[in-house]
């Protein structure tokens, strides 16, 4: 079954592809929740739309440097490189643009930054949960072959959900036909919905500035080091697969901070707690007077 990524008909005078729908909805609806989050931590909406402002674009021209630069033996002219529409955005390279320039932004406005990035962290979710069915649209970020019967088939097995190409990542070719394979554009997804309710629920309860983006960077890690295993179209730096090791950097790093953080933050809290108990005792005058 084969999907048109192209949204417009051929009498439009130009392409509106899926994918560049499907990841603008994400940024849109990551950015009304991460608002919402900043009412909680004391942020105005002016103030959190400065980042915004400046932040998504240089994330989605970051994303795209940092595709093209694991990949510059598909790109012969200019033309290509810029033409996002057709695929090719690195999540992670987004995400490294857009730290930078709210770090930048931040020092500018002297804000908080930690406080600052655990409220678009959710947002981020958001814009990734709804920005890998572009990939579904495009037919891309596919994995391995499947040998599972339920419900990751194709055509070549017994087609138990022939026509359910939601539940399933297809290649089409003419000498095999339809083939099995992984839908780790899927598996990506549910894991981030997985990660998106735990920091919602969290977030309230947070022990420290920042440890929702940290949560958030552990959470992904994790779960992207193993999907990216699955794929057959992973960036590659020798013989190491570039994002299995940057999820794996982001798994040891957020856990370690999220330890150091919250023993610094217990310790507050304690000497803040003997601070008080100095008032809330009475004297030693208080008591002869009793």
């Amino acid at each position: 079954m084969n999907i048109d990524p192209v949204v417009t008909p051929d009498s439009f005078p130009f392409e509106v592809r899926w994918y560049g729908l499907v990841i603008m909805l994400g940024m849109i609806l990551g950015v009304i929740y991460s608002l919402r989050k900043a009412k909680m931590s004391c942020i105005s909406t002016e103030d959190l739309l400065d980042y915004v402002l400046f932040a998504v674009p240089v994330g989605i021209i970051c994303a795209r440097l940092y595709y093209v630069l694991f990949n510059l033996s598909e790109y012969h002219s200019i033309g290509e490189v810029f033409a996002i529409w057709n695929g090719g955005l690195a999540i992670y390279g987004g995400i490294i643009g857009g730290f930078f320039t709210m770090l930048a932004v931040a020092k500018f406005k002297k804000m908080n930054f930690l406080s600052v990035i655990d409220c678009f962290a959710p947002g981020v979710m958001i814009g990734q949960i709804l920005g890998r069915w572009g990939n579904f649209f495009n037919a891309e970020a596919y994995g391995a072959l499947s040998h599972i019967s339920f419900p990751f088939i194709g055509d070549i097995a017994t087609p138990i959900f022939e026509n359910d190409y939601i539940f399933r990542m297809v290649i089409e070719n003419d000498r095999v036909g339809t083939i099995a394979v992984h839908p780790t554009f899927l598996y990506e997804s549910l894991w981030n919905v997985a990660g998106l309710l735990l920091i919602h629920f969290y977030f309230k309860n947070k022990k420290f500035n920042g440890e929702i983006a940290l949560i958030y960077a552990s959470w992904y890690g994790f779960g992207r080091f193993f999907i990216e295993g699955l794929r057959t179209d992973s960036l590659t730096q020798g013989a190491f697969r570039v994002s299995q090791m940057l999820a794996l950097a982001c798994v040891i790093a957020g856990i370690t901070l999220i330890i150091i953080g919250r023993q610094k933050a217990k310790s507050k809290a304690k000497e803040l707690d003997e601070y008080i108990s100095q008032f809330s005792e009475p004297s030693e005058i208080q008591k002869e007077n009793k």
